[in-house]
């Protein structure tokens, strides 16, 4: 019973920074409204998957790691930063080119695969989720807990990332927001790159803080 209410405490916890707009909101809505629903909801279940990671390395001690090696947190932290950088490039790059909408089970089911990848390295590309896990964990945790509790806990993290943005993907992959999307492309893929961009690039400028 104990570890059902610690249990319902985390995923309460985590629930309320998963649904906090960020990079992974901004890659899920654009996949979204620029390709098809099955992309989007792939990408959907590679945030889960990244969720996941950040919560198996909290619960190895990822946190107690980076407090004793401040220089790999900041690593980290401009690593992830430039990379979203390099997303947010791509995307603005992208704000001229036509956009062709696949139709369903059109280009190998729109390649499902790329876009469950794209989740995972966008969503591990912002260590501060890490810390975020981290900190929930520590906060939350008891001091000796059994595996089907961490296997519980894992499995919900993975269903509450998942079903949040698979939720932002039925969304913004219907037919108005797509409509809306293809009116207005190089308006709104500048503007989500520059917000991509400018994610990433405060993450490596907080790289330099204490």
């Amino acid at each position: 019973m104990q570890e059902l209410a610690t249990l319902a405490s985390i995923v309460a916890a985590l629930s309320v920074g998963v649904i906090s707009p960020g990079p992974s909101f901004v890659m899920v809505a654009r996949v979204a409204v620029a390709s098809s629903r099955i992309r989007a909801l792939a990408t959907a279940l590679g945030m889960g998957a990244g969720g996941a990671i950040f919560g198996a390395a909290a619960l190895l001690g990822l946190q107690s790691v980076l407090l004793a090696v401040p220089a790999l947190y900041a690593a980290l932290r401009v690593l992830g930063g430039l990379y979203l950088c390099y997303l947010g490039f791509l995307i603005f790059r992208s704000a001229r080119q036509p956009v062709t909408m696949v139709a369903a089970g059109g280009e190998a089911s729109s390649r499902p695969f790329r876009a469950f990848w794209l989740g995972v390295t966008t969503q591990v590309s912002n260590p501060k989720a890490a810390i975020v896990y981290a900190s929930v964990f520590a906060a939350f945790l008891p001091a000796s807990f059994s595996l089907g509790f961490a296997a519980a806990l894992l499995a919900m993290v993975f269903l509450v990332e998942s079903a949040w943005y698979a939720l932002v993907a039925v969304l913004f992959s219907s037919s108005g927001p797509q409509r809306a999307y293809l009116s207005y492309k190089s308006w709104i893929d500048r503007a989500a790159g520059a917000v991509m961009f400018g994610l990433g690039l405060r993450l490596v400028t907080s790289a330099a803080k204490p």
